[in-house]
């Protein structure tokens, strides 16, 4: 197999340097974004677009490379939030050669005459609000990413909602382009006006600004941190455990239902970064707590979807984990659901204060064709009495794994 050739062309062509251009040059397949493609309409060799599945694109290229020499184009530097590492990742290590180039933070930085050591660089392209959330308040310049999901207008309203209205506030367009654009303005401003979809935003807080410090999140929160109606929320022992079972990791989809105010959803955020929670409740107060609760704790990856569960599910992405806390009734019919819908080596956690739920969940698991474990859970708390210290019982609650194959932690 001929080494597969990752160029980074910077802004623009006009970055590459001589040894570059003459590996372009002798290319006999081209690889990229159409917008980088069409940086060459005189090139003979064969073109092909990435569009939108990447990776099956790239898995194509061992038999062209096997008698071709193929080039994939990148825009700034491939390993700065570039195809580098998934070209590296499909085609193996061994099979790659990387060329770099500049990155538009270094670009923007040097239009700007700003040096970059101290700054923050934050990509919200196909990602969540959370990674930007994450870093507000640090000192120093930031510099972000965007997409066509997230515009320098909605940023500008991510960051008013936070407190930031004095920062400074940058907007660099088409840069190395013709129609290359720098402006400054306040977020105000900026909310209001369209921009090319080429562009980085860069945010400097005025000396002092800091995204006001909001209440922290962490687990086993007390009942009294969240919004909740006549102690309908999971307790917070059996909030700790449950998670434990749910094995929750990065980039997974979570459906907390039955999700009360939302209390295993908003500390579950905590344990799947980059990834999302929806949080599904049919009563419309519990809903609107629910969202109370995920703006009081800045939390930025959960989605409250106010409907009856299993008919709305049908409309949810596809989930790693569920996670019931309630749903009466409907509880069989919910599990069904949920077992049907979750993706391969996915785990449902069900928890149940009353005898005819445990029964429920253990026979539709089972039915399934689902390994099933219990824990019951007996917490008491401690609470003066009579000068000293007593401990008073809480309701036992079962909790309910259900997964498929190896038992969980084996």
């Amino acid at each position: 197999m001929i080494p597969v050739q990752v160029v980074g062309l910077g802004m623009s062509p006009a970055d590459l340097t001589p040894r570059s251009q003459e590996i372009i040059r002798q290319a006999q397949v081209l690889v990229g974004g159409r917008r980088l493609l069409d940086y060459f309409p005189e090139h003979r060799g064969l073109k092909i677009p990435l569009g939108k599945e990447p990776e099956g694109t790239l898995k194509q290229l061992p038999a062209l490379a096997a008698i071709k020499r193929v080039v994939v184009l990148a825009s700034g530097d491939p390993n700065f939030y570039g195809v580098g590492p998934l070209v590296v990742r499909v085609l193996g290590a061994e099979h790659v050669v990387i060329h770099p180039n500049l990155t538009a933070v270094q670009t923007a930085c040097a239009r700007l005459r700003m040096p970059w050591q101290d700054a923050t660089v934050v990509s919200l392209h196909g990602r969540s609000w959370e990674h930007l959330a994450a870093v507000l308040g640090r000192p120093g310049p930031l510099l972000i990413y965007t997409d066509p999901a997230h515009p320098p207008g909605e940023i500008a309203r991510f960051l008013l909602a936070r407190g930031l209205s004095s920062a400074r506030f940058c907007v660099l367009e088409d840069l190395g382009q013709d129609a290359e654009r720098i402006t400054w303005m306040s977020p105000a401003e900026a909310q209001e006006q369209d921009f090319s979809p080429l562009n980085l935003v860069v945010v400097v807080p005025e000396p002092g600004e800091a995204s006001p410090r909001r209440p922290q999140l962490h687990l086993g929160l007390p009942e009294a941190a969240l919004a909740h109606q006549a102690g309908l929320i999971t307790k917070a022992e059996v909030r700790a455990v449950a998670l434990a079972k749910l094995a929750l990791g990065p980039g997974q989809v979570l459906w907390d239902l039955g999700a009360g105010c939302g209390s295993v959803g908003l500390e579950a955020s905590l344990l799947i970064p980059g990834g999302k929670i929806f949080a599904v409740e049919r009563h419309p107060g519990r809903a609107a707590q629910i969202a109370a609760n995920r703006d009081h704790f800045g939390v930025d990856n959960l989605e409250v979807v106010c409907a009856p569960a299993p008919v709305c599910l049908a409309n949810l992405p596809t989930p790693h984990r569920i996670f019931v806390g309630g749903g009466g009734p409907e509880v069989e019919a919910i599990i069904q659901e949920a077992v049907r819908r979750l993706a391969p080596e996915g785990r449902v956690v069900v928890t149940a204060a009353l005898l005819e739920t445990l029964t429920t969940a253990r026979t539709t698991l089972e039915q399934a064709g689902w390994e099933v474990e219990v824990v019951q859970l007996q917490v008491s708390r401690s609470h003066p009495l009579a000068g000293g210290t007593a401990l008073q019982a809480l309701n036992p609650v079962w909790i309910v794994t259900g997964y498929l194959g190896r038992r969980p932690g084996a």
